[in-house]
């Protein structure tokens, strides 16, 4: 397992002598029976190599749900000082801001017995999916500057939601700081009539039922219960935010040369922080995180809607409540304490999500007391969990853990080694219904093609970086 050096059963380091240049240990987050994976993906080799960034602090991390990535893998999280520290385009993906939203419902079991099929066909026709889907939406580029600013605000201020739902988003559904000027006209052009669409590859949008619970209390305190239906949605920026990373990679790597930054791969191009270049990219990534807010507040009204069709009541009177919207893809500034001082730092996380612990003074009043809600979705075959964070995360981790299931088969090996004939009878099996626009979509997002999402979520609450809350299974799945 060279490397990796143990630190505990659920923490590996890869140390700064690994290579020459690292400034900062790698640790990664994961049990003993994920490593071979990890070590045959080599994805702790990016790890080190996000070590060589200049003014990284105390450590590159990775979480469970690891796999390689462009430049930085898949589930690594990079703080980075603010005074000597740079910001990258490939340290937060193409994907800016691809995250997840759980809604709660007052519905059961028992109550969709008998629909689900109609509920997932309503659904369907209702959320515009797949490669280059578009919208029933459809935006002037002055509209859209102003949606980019305002998040999901605009998506309510339109009709699409209620006030609530903005208190239940990270950051409320806005990121302030956006600049319009600084997003290409291609990235505008590519955003103008994707808005309320999932998109493609691991997008979905599914409905889940509650089947365990682990902590009684906060689940309590969020309105959960056994043989409860959720829905879950998993979708980002869209080609606004593919296009706004594609541009400012090309920017940061002239910028390796003209600001003379070292790095082994040059995937991790990058600027300063108190650069021209990066200023204008986290303008652009901002714009491109808040389109992707209001993008799942429109894909949560549009499910709302296929609810109301479905069942012949209001989504208010089917109980449709957001219960969180976590970011999955994006650099923030946050404070953390290091060495016993709060200092403010520039924090990257693709592929992680935050989780801020109890009596963060950052969370809305109602989850002050509970931590910030983790969602982690898994793979259509098998479960998904809600997840809170903890003080631990704050301390180690810089408030982060996984984000999801996380690949070990590429969607290449998937196509290659997955029936399609065979899974949907295995699906089928297990009481779950899948649409989606083409058939190789749903061989590229087998379960066989993810990790099992409970050795993901064990690795993450044994390490104390996150505390489970309860579990869902999926009934029905719309996949990109």
């Amino acid at each position: 397992m060279q490397p990796l050096e143990k630190i505990n059963d659920y923490k590996w380091r890869v140390p700064k002598s690994y290579k020459q240049g690292m400034r900062v240990d790698g640790i990664i987050y994961a049990s003993q029976d994920m490593l071979p994976h990890i070590v045959k993906d080599k994805a702790y080799e990016q790890v080190a190599n996000v070590a060589f960034l200049p003014g990284i602090v105390k450590y590159s991390l990775a979480m469970p749900d690891i796999h390689w990535g462009y430049g930085m893998p898949i589930g690594g999280v990079a703080a980075m000082d603010v005074d000597s520290g740079v910001v990258g385009a490939g340290l937060v993906g193409y994907d800016i801001n691809c995250g997840v939203r759980l809604l709660k419902t007052n519905l059961t079991l028992k109550d969709i017995e008998g629909r689900t099929s109609k509920l997932v066909n309503v659904l369907y026709r209702n959320v515009p999916s797949g490669v280059g889907s578009r919208g029933e939406i459809k935006v002037s580029v002055a509209e859209l500057k102003k949606l980019v600013v305002e998040g999901a605000r605009w998506a309510v201020r339109k009709g699409f939601g209620i006030e609530d739902d903005l208190e239940c988003c990270e950051e409320f559904g806005v990121i302030e700081g956006a600049d319009p000027n600084s997003v290409s006209n291609r990235a505008y052009e590519r955003g103008r009539d994707q808005v309320g669409t999932l998109g493609s590859g691991n997008h979905f949008l599914e409905v889940q039922v509650i089947d365990d619970i682990f902590d009684k209390e906060v689940a309590e305190e969020l309105g959960l219960f056994i043989g409860q239906i959720t829905v879950m949605i998993h979708s980002g920026s869209r080609g606004f935010g593919y296009q706004v990373c594609d541009d400012y990679v090309r920017v940061m790597v002239r910028c390796l040369s003209k600001y003379g930054i070292n790095v082994p791969d040059r995937q991790l191009a990058c600027a300063p922080i108190d650069s021209s270049e990066a200023k204008n990219y986290i303008g652009a990534m901002k714009a491109a995180a808040n389109y992707a807010w209001c993008n799942r507040q429109v894909l949560m009204h549009l499910a709302r809607e296929s609810f109301q069709k479905v069942f012949s009541k209001s989504w208010q009177s089917l109980g449709m409540h957001l219960i969180y919207d976590v970011a999955h893809n994006i650099a923030k500034f946050e404070e953390h304490t290091i060495d016993g001082e709060r200092r403010l730092l520039c924090i990257h996380r693709k592929g992680a999500t935050r989780a801020f612990g109890p009596e963060n003074p950052l969370l809305p009043s109602r989850y002050r007391r509970i931590g910030q809600p983790v969602i982690i979705p898994g793979d259509m075959g098998r479960a998904s969990y809600l997840l809170v964070g903890t003080k631990k995360a704050e301390e180690e981790s810089f408030a982060s853990t996984c984000h999801g299931a996380g690949r070990v088969k590429s969607r290449h090996e998937a196509i290659r080694t997955v029936n399609l004939d065979a899974l949907l009878k295995e699906l089928k099996s297990k009481g779950i219904e899948v649409r989606a626009t083409g058939r190789k979509t749903i061989v590229e997002e087998a379960p066989s093609a993810y990790k099992n999402v409970d050795d993901v979520v064990r690795a993450v609450t044994k390490a104390g970086i996150s505390k489970k809350v309860c579990r869902m299974l999926p009934l029905c799945v719309v996949k990109g």
